[in-house]
């Protein structure tokens, strides 16, 4: 919602040719919303399986939230095919039970199991190719599809084998899978709106701004999310943290750098003030762990006043084409919900 409240208000403000509201947008950046979705859910479940047990009911719960993220990614589907939702949704599941058994392999080194994973995520990125070609009538090629998805499982794969060795290149390799779903997106609402003869272009620069910023904001969410994960179980002065922090701050820059294609003279203030609120929620994370509610406050106080300063920015960057007050709205609804996080973060895995 953020995302397609910034694309509109900028796409405005400079002039970006296109519709970032048309359906095929909306497709798009479903799309990309769910897909980087499932490949953090998925190291997140991993993550869990590893710090806990494969059977623990923190990984029952962290698969629950996975699994609810593939039926909205079956319900994207079904929105344009209906009557395939169903059969797409018991396919995917299955190749998430396929990464799993690999996540169970890698951590046990056993190579040949981690094979046999391996050869049936291929064969599973073979039949989406024919599935997809199929509810495509044929202009969304099968060679194309499975391409895509052999690039998602050899990057989720290495980042699940990181997390197995314990290495902190896990984090940039989760922020690479993740980051590559875009693509993914890209290609498959391409294809799709092609042949439903869907109104407007999932192409335009319009719905390209769109789709890039609903990438870049959810990995922002979730790459906090685990840097605060790793803050709680290994410690915020740990070589963990600061990999899962470098990966978050590379996210900030990818943000930044969007804003600049817009403003120049503007990437390194929002980087600035980006970056601050990101330090806001670690002291509050840090906060929370400690106990410390006064600590708590300050930090959303903070937090309140940055996104007060947002909403300016992007009101000055978009000449009030996006209103101060909308831009302060949907960054209250981020605040709330990431701290909300983090205090179940802190409930769950600190000890007092």
């Amino acid at each position: 919602m953020t995302a397609g409240a910034l694309a509109a208000g900028i796409a405005e403000g400079a002039m970006i040719n296109g519709d970032s509201a048309s359906v095929a947008a909306d497709l798009r950046s479903t799309l990309t919303a769910r897909l980087t979705e499932h490949v953090y859910l998925s190291g997140i479940a991993v993550a869990t399986a590893y710090e806990t047990a494969p059977n623990s009911p923190q990984f029952q719960a962290a698969a629950a939230a996975l699994d609810q993220n593939s039926v909205a990614v079956a319900d994207a589907v079904g929105s344009i095919v209906p009557d395939q939702r169903d059969s797409f949704l018991d396919a995917w599941r299955a190749h998430i039970g396929d990464f799993v058994s690999y996540a169970v392999a890698a951590k046990a080194g056993n190579d040949e199991a981690k094979a046999k994973e391996v050869a049936d995520l291929a064969a599973y990125t073979q039949s989406q190719g024919a599935f997809f070609e199929q509810i495509a009538g044929g202009v969304l090629p099968s060679e194309a599809v499975t391409a895509s998805l052999n690039e998602h499982v050899a990057t989720l794969a290495a980042a699940v084998d990181a997390l197995a060795a314990g290495d902190d290149a896990a984090f940039d390799r989760l922020k690479t899978a993740g980051d590559h779903m875009a693509m993914s997106a890209e290609a498959l609402a391409g294809g799709i709106v092609t042949a439903t003869d869907t109104e407007g272009d999932p192409a335009d620069d319009a719905s390209a701004l769109r789709a890039r910023l609903t990438s870049q904001l959810v990995s922002h969410v979730y790459l906090a999310g685990v840097s605060v994960f790793v803050a709680y179980t290994s410690g915020a002065d740990s070589a963990e943290f600061k990999a899962a922090a470098a990966a978050l701050d590379e996210n900030s820059a990818d943000i930044a750098a969007g804003v600049g294609a817009v403003a120049p003279d503007q990437e390194m203030t929002f980087l600035e003030q980006w970056r601050s609120h990101i330090s806001d929620f670690v002291d509050y994370a840090l906060a929370a762990a400690g106990g410390d509610e006064a600590g708590q406050r300050q930090q959303l106080d903070d937090l309140n006043a940055y996104r007060v300063s947002a909403g300016q920015f992007f009101s000055d960057l978009t000449g009030g084409a996006l209103p101060a007050a909308d831009v302060t709205e949907v960054l209250g609804h981020h605040a709330e919900t990431l701290a909300g996080a983090i205090d179940s973060f802190s409930a769950a895995l600190v000890d007092r």
